[in-house]
């Protein structure tokens, strides 16, 4: 039987960023010098094939710090912890090794600067989120306030509104989030923003990439975890530019085919902590069931790369 043609939109740039390369590389580097088990505070990246590739090679995951002996080295999960965490890793005098991305340790110290200058901190993410639990965490309790939408800044209570700074979480949609960055400028015209954009490199042009296929494609899936911000992004962006079907898929087997019958053209791209084996998989399901013609969509070329802490590059 023949197949029909379909022509498969891929985005580029795609899959993992600098940051989730780095914090995955920490794991394993950790696991060569210190051997199983290594802990792991929270996923290290939000992606469960990683995960539990990980686990598969002696890291044991776990959601906080009491369910970590002293003796055994610790990792903090990319998307960064409260001050109190590494605080407490060093009154039980562990070895811990933080993999936060240094573009989130951006934030932080951006956020910690505005406290010193007297500033309350108002900040741009998702509630309940690690990387807006480990950033609000960095100051103590009522200096920074959460807004998730440009509703929440209607009804936002602050201290001064002469004193007041921004921050984001760096995974947010960047359309969205300037949305509610002019709510914030119009009712606290003080307010201060950051020197340079928090959202990430990767997340913009993961989204930017998506914006520039999303036109072209029937359908759209998103190769991520349920509990990915930036994959859930991806999947809105391409939604909000025009695309008529837009599915977050963690693997190949979550495909709806149902969903897809009829198209001729379908983008594909991939979270940040997704990884290609995993975009190569939804490849070749696609191929089995198309006469496949694929067309790449890039917007930008990324050799972003983040060294690993010296702890792990010193011999023990």
């Amino acid at each position: 039987m023949q197949k029909p043609p379909l022509t498969l939109y891929l985005a580029a740039p795609r899959g993992f960023c600098a940051g989730v390369d780095r914090a995955i590389k920490i794991v394993e580097m950790a696991l060569e010098k210190w051997g199983a088990p290594v802990f792991v505070r929270h996923e290290i990246v939000h992606n469960k094939f990683v995960v539990d590739a990980l686990r598969e090679k002696g890291a044991v995951f776990v959601e906080e710090l009491d369910e970590c002996p002293n003796d055994r080295p610790v990792i903090f999960s990319a998307h960064g912890v409260p001050k109190s965490v590494p605080a407490t890793a060093e009154r039980r005098q562990m070895i811990y090794v933080d993999a936060t991305c240094p573009l989130v340790s951006k934030v932080h110290i951006e956020a910690a600067r505005h406290h010193e200058a007297g500033l309350q901190i108002v900040m741009i993410g998702h509630a309940g989120h690690p990387e807006t639990i480990g950033t609000m965490g960095q100051l103590p309790e009522g200096e920074v306030v959460l807004v998730e939408t440009v509703a929440d800044v209607a009804t936002l209570t602050v201290r001064d509104p002469l004193k007041l700074a921004f921050v984001t979480q760096t995974t947010l949609s960047i359309d969205d989030t300037a949305d509610v960055v002019a709510a914030l400028k119009t009712r606290f015209p003080a307010i201060i923003g950051p020197h340079k954009e928090d959202i990430c490199y990767a997340t913009t042009n993961r989204q930017e990439a998506v914006k520039a296929m999303a036109a072209k494609a029937d359908a759209m899936l998103v190769v991520g975890a349920p509990n990915s911000s930036n994959s859930k992004r991806l999947v809105e962006v391409g939604a909000k530019m025009g695309c008529n079907y837009a599915q977050l898929v963690q693997r190949a087997t979550d495909i709806d085919w149902r969903a897809l019958e009829g198209i001729t053209s379908l983008g594909l791209t991939a979270g940040a902590s997704a990884p290609e084996l995993l975009v190569n998989e939804v490849i070749d399901a696609v191929r089995a069931r198309y006469d496949v013609t694929v067309e790449q969509v890039e917007t930008a070329v990324e050799n972003v790369e983040f060294k690993v802490p010296r702890i792990l590059r010193e011999p023990s």
